[in-house]
């Protein structure tokens, strides 16, 4: 059974161009052309949604106030949404992706393109929940760890390992996501050499995963590791996670970016950096990223410290 989509727009028409789009995309469609309406739907059952395709403009209640509402709801805040608009200024954009838009869609838009986008979402929607279902058991037991040294080399190692290091954090589905970002970022980008313009290539054609074990299969790569370092102290979490590769203009990637908003990747390192942990730093050319986070058992001034991470 496919994923299910919130298809959500005050214009009868606009309803039926996406349906007509997503028609044989496998997905399972609900449409609502009434906000009020497509949250009650929402709050009734907030697991019921995979990905939200939401018009920005609308009566009741416009896209920008919804969007909030859902991302500061802890039962939602991780559910991707589309934000499809004619409000497409650079302000305009920024005001949604600071708002929790994960991705944009200018209207009017290609088939292919709301595709790609739609595709994107749902499969960082479907890794979120497999690393979270992960986060259910044993957090005190990573809880007792002083330090240690670890070494992944796959995406489903990099999401593992995530998820075992989230069950001692205070935060843990944020930092799940967030360490699971920046793993993969140093596997895909990093050891394998997937750059941006590759990837959202990939990610267009939907083979981006295909390409990774292929590439994880060369003789040149089979060797390599991102090595993540983990210590715990004063209720902290202090974590360096190195690749490597050559590094990467990571200056471009630590704002959520206008110009980015309608690529089905590119703006993990942005939204990692304002929602997964207290502080995030990369350093030299960019092929290491320290990150800091509070402990499940940090009391309230917990991470007041400002030593470097390791």
């Amino acid at each position: 059974m496919g994923a299910s989509l919130l298809i959500l727009d005050d214009e009868p028409l606009n309803l039926e161009i996406i349906g007509e789009y997503l028609s044989d995309s496998g997905y399972q469609l609900s449409f609502f052309d009434d906000p009020e309406v497509a949250w009650a739907e929402l709050d009734a059952d907030p697991r019921k949604f995979d990905v939200i395709v939401m018009d920005r403009m609308m009566p009741k209640i416009d896209g920008l106030t919804l969007l909030r509402r859902i991302k500061t709801d802890d039962r939602m805040r991780h559910l991707p949404v589309i934000m499809q608009t004619a409000a497409a200024s650079p302000d305009q954009v920024s005001e949604g992706l600071a708002s929790g838009a994960h991705y944009y869609l200018t209207k009017p838009f290609r088939s292919d393109a709301l595709l790609s986008i739609v595709r994107a979402a749902v499969q960082d929607g479907a890794r979120w929940a497999d690393v979270s279902l992960r986060i259910a058991n044993h957090s005190k037991a990573i809880g007792l760890l002083a330090e240690g040294d670890f070494f992944v080399r796959t995406l489903e190692e990099a999401q593992a390992l995530s998820a075992l290091i989230a069950l001692g954090a205070h935060d843990p589905d944020s930092v799940v996501l967030g360490l699971s970002e920046l793993l993969v970022n140093g596997i895909e980008h990093g050891n394998l050499g997937i750059d941006f313009q590759t990837k959202t290539r990939l990610k267009s054609e939907d083979c981006w995963l295909d390409e990774v074990i292929k590439r994880l299969e060369r003789p040149e790569n089979l060797s390599k590791r991102v090595r993540l370092h983990l210590r715990n102290a004063a209720g902290e979490f202090y974590v360096r996670i190195e690749d490597e590769g050559l590094g990467f203009e990571w200056q471009r990637f630590l704002e959520l970016s206008p110009d980015r908003a309608f690529a089905p990747n590119g703006r993990g390192i942005a939204i990692t950096r304002m929602m997964a942990f207290k502080s995030m730093e990369y350093l030299g050319k960019g092929n290491v990223v320290e990150v800091r986070f509070p402990a499940a058992n940090a009391g309230s001034d917990a991470g007041a410290s400002s030593e470097s991470v390791v």
